[in-house]
């Protein structure tokens, strides 16, 4: 279409239109930073601007971001980190010498003795070493090689990157990808960028978001109607739902990828994250291994581990890791190619990294103060997990399972009749439409569960219980009263 001349220059048309961009890209979509935080944001703008509200700040219970929700960082993580930033500070006497020496390995293995150097594709070797041996102590001693170990940029990064390998075909071949309702928005994001297909399995919200074989085999039979399943994702412990994974059940799961020749990726990153009274993180590598070579030797897999998550919530850096097993070694050469397009992950990242998976030990300085605050993070994590559980079950209308880990809640809401058809009237999701109410009244953002799927007719909300424990108190009381009236309203 021809534009109008500006000082009598004609005018072009543009290159790039969003009718004539990628397509996949429009399809994309990421509800944790979706239109109800770009509202968030919008809101804290007026508030510093004057407007007055109902409320003097917004709350964000959106996203998993542990330190801007107040949490402080680890002592012995940021001494080494400042260390390796600025080496000048390895001649003060202000820090132990355990943090020295670990600053003085990692820049070691940089090039230039510098943080700010290009590392390896694949990640700092004496890093990818120390992450094999977490791995086989994690694991109770079942080997890890560090030329399976791929640093990433975040787990996130990995899992895109380990997606591009596995996506091919057209029409009926076209790949299908096995993900869990509700999902993490990444995975159904990424597949709609990738052109991929979206095998959804539904978790048993009646059983504590439990996984079901019977429901995986639905799910991929209905999908091979339409394309080639391959790929089978578990989030473990959830997210959002924050159920864990028990031993027999992941048996089950790997028994199911062996017999339906699936690749499994096994997203990992809340491991430490565990509250429930009996309940213990079991990786699916251990597990794999434990069940024989016949399984060990053959079902192919990727698993994740991240910087962000855990005690850590060091978000920013992001620093990760994937292991693979069994991967071809021709794909594995492809695979060390498509990393390399990228150059490296943040060398900051890998750094912190190192320090996850390799702490301070009881003979060093730095163990007694560095266990005393990871401790406290977890513990106070897991207090809020029980308040969150035990306050909203007192709500009328709101049903929560038990938070057994990860840093979120994903409660089930009761939206009347006529607050559905009022959302529906306004070309909104009802679910959607109470999130926006709530942010606009009681100035609390949260993620409508919509966002990351669930059964026809159910409504929920994703909500981290990162805030301090009086504001968490403070944002628990306020949806309950927005919930009663709410409610109250469209009676």
């Amino acid at each position: 279409m021809s534009q109008q001349a500006v000082n009598g220059v004609p005018a072009r048309s543009r290159v790039l239109t969003v009718d004539n961009m990628n397509p996949n890209v429009k399809r994309v979509e990421y509800a944790v930073r979706g239109p109800i935080v770009q509202r968030a944001l919008q809101i804290e703008k007026e508030l510093k601007e004057g407007v007055k509200k109902p409320f003097s700040e917004v709350i964000k219970a959106n996203i998993g971001d542990a330190h801007a929700m107040g949490q402080k960082p680890i002592t012995f993580l940021r001494q080494v980190l400042a260390l390796c930033a600025y080496p000048e500070l390895l001649e003060d006497n202000k820090f132990p010498e355990d943090a020295k020496n670990r600053a003085r390995r990692i820049l070691g293995a940089c090039g230039g003795h510098s943080i700010g150097a290009y590392s390896a594709s694949q990640g700092i070797e004496c890093i990818r070493q120390d992450v094999s041996q977490y791995i086989e102590r994690r694991d109770g001693g079942i080997p890890s090689n560090p030329d399976n170990i791929y640093l990433s940029t975040g787990a996130s990064d990995a899992i895109v990157t380990m997606l591009k390998l596995l996506v091919c075909g057209e029409g009926r071949d076209r790949t299908g990808v096995m993900i869990s309702i509700p999902q993490y928005p990444l995975y159904s994001a990424a597949l709609a960028d990738l052109g991929a297909i979206q095998i959804s399995y539904y978790l048993d919200e009646d059983k504590c978001w439990s996984l079901d074989i019977a429901e995986l085999k639905r799910a991929l039979n209905a999908a091979r109607e339409h394309c080639n399943p391959r790929v089978l994702c578990i989030i473990n412990p959830g997210n959002p739902t924050v159920e864990f994974s028990e031993e027999l059940c992941i048996e089950d799961v790997i028994r199911f990828a062996k017999e339906e020749h699936l690749f499994l990726m096994a997203d990992e990153v809340y491991q430490d994250n565990v509250y429930a009274e009996g309940c213990k993180f079991h990786s699916f590598k251990k597990v794999l291994f434990e069940m024989g070579p016949e399984y060990s030797s053959t079902v192919e897999m990727a698993s994740f581990h991240s910087t962000s998550k855990c005690y850590m919530g060091e978000c920013g850096f992001r620093g990760g890791y994937m292991e693979v097993i069994n991967m071809d070694p021709e794909v594995k050469a492809q695979l060390t190619k498509l990393v390399s397009v990228r150059l490296c992950p943040p060398v900051p990242g890998q750094a912190l990294l190192d320090l996850v998976v390799n702490p301070p030990q009881p003979d060093e300085p730095s163990y007694t103060s560095f266990m005393k605050e990871r401790t406290a993070v977890l513990s106070a994590l897991a207090e809020k997990a029980r308040l969150t559980e035990q306050t909203f079950n007192t709500v009328p209308g709101i049903t929560c399972n038990p938070v057994q880990g990860a840093m979120y809640t994903f409660p089930r809401i009761t939206i009347p009749q006529k607050a559905i058809d009022k959302a529906k009237g306004l070309g909104q999701v009802p679910d959607m439409y109470y999130c926006m109410r709530l942010l606009e009244e009681e100035g609390i953002c949260l993620v409508p569960g919509s966002g990351f799927g669930q059964r026809e007719g159910t409504f929920h909300f994703r909500m981290t219980i990162l805030p301090p424990t009086e504001k968490l108190k403070v944002v628990l009381q306020k949806i309950s009263n927005f919930h009663l009236r709410f409610t109250k309203e469209f009676s």
